[in-house]
């Protein structure tokens, strides 16, 4: 479980983003959280890795702020929207749709990253606002950051180097999981496992610490490739599970209640410990 957590903090230290897509099947599958707490616990590790993770990058001056308001704050509304959208939707629909989502991610992280072509002031504030909307609603619906969606959209439309892209995304990502965090919190019942998700969070710092270190010792090639993969598999395993689920909930209910209940044995026992 706590390798789990390390991994998270490791990839987002080594790739500058990816990491925070590990959270939700590390607290579901590795944990035995139920599917609604995870997202919503998973908002809160991503939010403080993300913002430990800031801390380097706006101390160099590698945040541009200015695309950070017209990505984050567009992004923040679009995560309070897409958090109240899932109140509408089923643990396994959101786990469905966080499936395809691994599976977008792998496919990007196959391409080759874009090319560095240096600071150019010129930039698309509304279409990059709309981006910022559209990776909101997915933070909010299944609690993942986006970074693989956020850095190329500085890029591409914000027309950042890569380095800047980096920074400002992490700040993009600190300020959706936070505001979608608050909004679930806002909206759920069940009591949160405040160890877990401290505990998670720094081992997770501790991993983005040491793969930031890492990262220029390692082929950016062929640890975006390798985690691919390791995507691609994850999600072929989670969407094959929940889609029985989405199709036939009734007959599921009874197993993840029993899920839920092992895991909840089995997280109790690790925290008391």
């Amino acid at each position: 479980m706590w390798i789990g957590a390390a991994l998270i903090g490791l990839s987002l230290g080594l790739l500058g983003s990816g990491g925070s897509i590990l959270t939700v099947p590390v607290l579901v599958y590795l944990v035995g959280e139920p599917d609604k707490l995870a997202i919503t616990e998973s908002l809160a590790i991503v939010g403080s890795i993300s913002l430990f993770g800031l801390l380097p990058y706006a101390r160099k001056g590698l945040v541009d702020w200015r695309r950070f308001l017209w990505f984050g704050l567009p992004g923040m509304l679009g995560t309070v929207l897409g958090s109240t959208l899932s109140q509408h939707m089923s643990g396994a629909v959101q786990l469905t749709i966080f499936a395809v989502v691994m599976l977008l991610a792998a496919i990007m992280m196959f391409r080759p990253p874009a090319r560095d072509t240096g600071h150019a002031p010129e930039f698309k504030p509304l279409m990059t606002a709309l981006h910022g909307v559209s990776v909101g609603v997915l933070t909010g619906v299944v609690g993942v950051g986006g970074g693989f969606l956020i850095i190329p959209a500085l890029v591409l439309l914000g027309k950042l180097p890569m380095q800047y892209a980096v920074g400002t995304s992490l700040a993009v990502i600190t300020l959706n999981s936070y505001s979608g965090f608050a909004k679930h919190v806002s909206q759920t019942q069940e009591p949160l496992h405040w160890n877990l998700i401290l505990m998670f969070a720094a081992i997770g710092i501790a991993g983005s610490f040491v793969g930031s270190r890492l990262g220029g010792k390692v082929s950016n090639t062929a640890l975006r490739r390798g985690f691919a993969v390791f995507l691609v598999v994850m999600g072929a395993y989670v969407l094959g599970t929940n889609i029985p689920r989405v199709l036939n909930p009734a007959t599921s209910q009874a197993s993840q209640s029993s899920t839920e209940r092992q895991g909840a044995a089995q997280l109790h026992a690790v925290l008391r410990s």
